[in-house]
């Protein structure tokens, strides 16, 4: 039971949020006997919830956050966040991207910034996500001569699916799409990116999604400022070992850079690193 109940935390708790969320609240016992689990482990459970500030913890059971959508913030909220880390970001990345290649861009603010960066690469098959990348590229398509469409302009093509509070499509329309193609190049944006957790969203049906990005690219290129390193989030859907490089900013530490160089093998830091962190 021990090792089966380890194989499943992440789901056990998953249908644990998803419970409290619905019904507003349960109690330990309710749970033990719905999970079949011992009540330690549903304490266990709850205490790793409590800790991402998803569910609140009272005696004999848990309740919702009162504000528990700020663990998936909207786009507008993280466009708001590191603004010249992702600028910074977008432009290192959007050199990796050759023209006439395919490339799929995940949803997220640092995807956005990048995509706006993408406009000048010729040529591109660009397969996404997310409803404000697309937007972008559409926009540039309309912006040709005549009301043609721009030479050079990319072919969009955007997935199906449930939109979620960051403006991505996720769910199994959008993971069937994404599994049909094959891509060059993915720049994937994370909530969150650890050695121990690999790559990770506090949403289950993104986690899901971008797994199949992953799975779909001959290479992978992380796309996130410094705050994600360290950053674990609910579910994990890939290693850090599946990433060919990430690009991020200079507020990453002295500490963190060797120890993502350890694990990744192409690390790239953009903006200007201060003398202290060198």
């Amino acid at each position: 039971m021990s090792e089966n109940q380890n194989l499943l935390a992440e789901q056990r708790r998953a249908l644990i949020l998803d419970e409290v969320r619905r019904r507003g609240g349960v109690r330990v016992n309710e749970l033990t006997r719905k999970l079949s689990v011992s009540d330690m482990t549903v304490r266990r459970d709850l205490d790793a919830l409590a800790r991402q500030g998803l569910i609140e913890k009272v005696h004999g059971g848990a309740v919702p956050v009162v504000e528990a959508s700020t663990h998936e913030p909207g786009f507008e909220a993280k466009s708001a966040l590191e603004l010249t880390a992702k600028e910074d970001i977008a432009r290192a990345a959007a050199a990796m991207a050759v023209p006439g290649s395919a490339i799929a861009l995940s949803g997220g603010t640092t995807t956005y910034a990048l995509a706006q960066q993408l406009l000048d690469v010729p040529d591109l098959t660009v397969v996404t996500n997310s409803v404000r990348v697309a937007d972008v590229f559409h926009s540039a398509q309309r912006s040709g001569a005549a009301g043609g469409v721009r030479t050079g302009a990319a072919t969009v093509v955007l997935t199906g699916g449930v939109r979620t509070p960051s403006d991505s499509l996720v769910g199994p329309v959008a993971d069937q799409a994404i599994a049909s193609l094959h891509f060059d190049v993915l720049f994937l944006g994370v909530h969150g990116i650890s050695v121990e957790a690999g790559l990770s969203t506090p949403n289950l049906a993104e986690a899901e999604t971008n797994r199949r990005f992953v799975q779909s690219a001959r290479r992978v290129v992380v796309v996130a400022d410094h705050t994600k390193w360290g950053t674990v989030g609910l579910s994990s859907f890939a290693t850090l070992s599946q990433v060919d490089t990430f690009v991020t900013d200079a507020g990453l530490s002295a500490a963190a850079r060797e120890e993502i160089e350890e694990h990744l093998p192409g690390l790239l830091v953009t903006g200007r690193i201060e003398d202290g962190d060198s």
